[in-house]
């Protein structure tokens, strides 16, 4: 499929088989396992609406988020972090959402959270829990704008309920001076701005490592 191989590429150029000390040669063969888990009839991406059928992911030490963040650029801006006073590796997947086992799965027919715009973050988690969704993590965030930085627009931004730490904060990805930034706002407090990133689900995993 050309889609996958496509985004399979663009972590090559980017330089993630160097970043986990994986030829890229190998790097491209152990990720071609996922190939069968992309829906045949995947949808195409749509900016406007915010969705799309699937998005690769690789998530280990090695690809930290503090790593891959700054390979996000849109509109020729590099991605910065603002998440003054935490720092990325604050922002854990939650121990409900079951992750996917080894370095890579894929995100399953992702939705950006239009229909989710100015809710509070305890409310929108439970509306995706009710559709059966599952919240994107702060590493499926970045993910997404590596494959898709288009996937932020003005006002249609995102949090990602699927990664937290000890407290009330909540990270997010949005656009400042069309520049992406990761961030955080507050569980109880809404943004006209940010919706609530969500998928329907995640493939099994395979190990890019080792």
């Amino acid at each position: 499929m050309k889609a996958f191989d496509e985004q399979v590429e663009r972590l090559a150029a980017l330089g993630y088989p160097a970043m986990l000390g994986c030829p890229p040669g190998e790097f491209r063969e152990r990720l071609d396992a996922l190939r069968v888990h992309v829906p045949a009839e995947a949808a195409a991406l749509d900016v406007a609406q915010g969705t799309t059928g699937f998005v690769l992911v690789v998530h280990c030490a090695a690809a930290a988020a503090a790593k891959t963040l700054p390979l996000v650029v849109r509109d020729g801006r590099a991605a910065i972090e603002r998440l003054f006073p935490r720092t990325p590796d604050f922002f854990r997947p939650l121990p409900s959402l079951s992750m996917p086992s080894g370095h890579a799965y894929l995100l399953l027919d992702v939705d950006r959270g239009n229909g989710s715009l100015n809710a509070v973050p305890k409310e929108a988690e439970a509306r995706i829990a009710a559709d059966g969704r599952t919240p994107l993590t702060l590493e499926d965030g970045i993910a997404l704008l590596t494959q898709h930085p288009e996937f932020l627009q003005p006002n249609r931004c995102f949090m990602m309920l699927g990664s937290r730490g000890d407290d009330k904060r909540v990270p997010a990805l949005w656009l400042s001076n069309k520049q992406p930034k990761l961030g955080w706002c507050w569980e109880g407090n809404p943004h006209t701005w940010l919706g609530f990133a969500s998928c329907g689900a995640r493939s099994p995993g395979v190990a890019v490592l080792g």
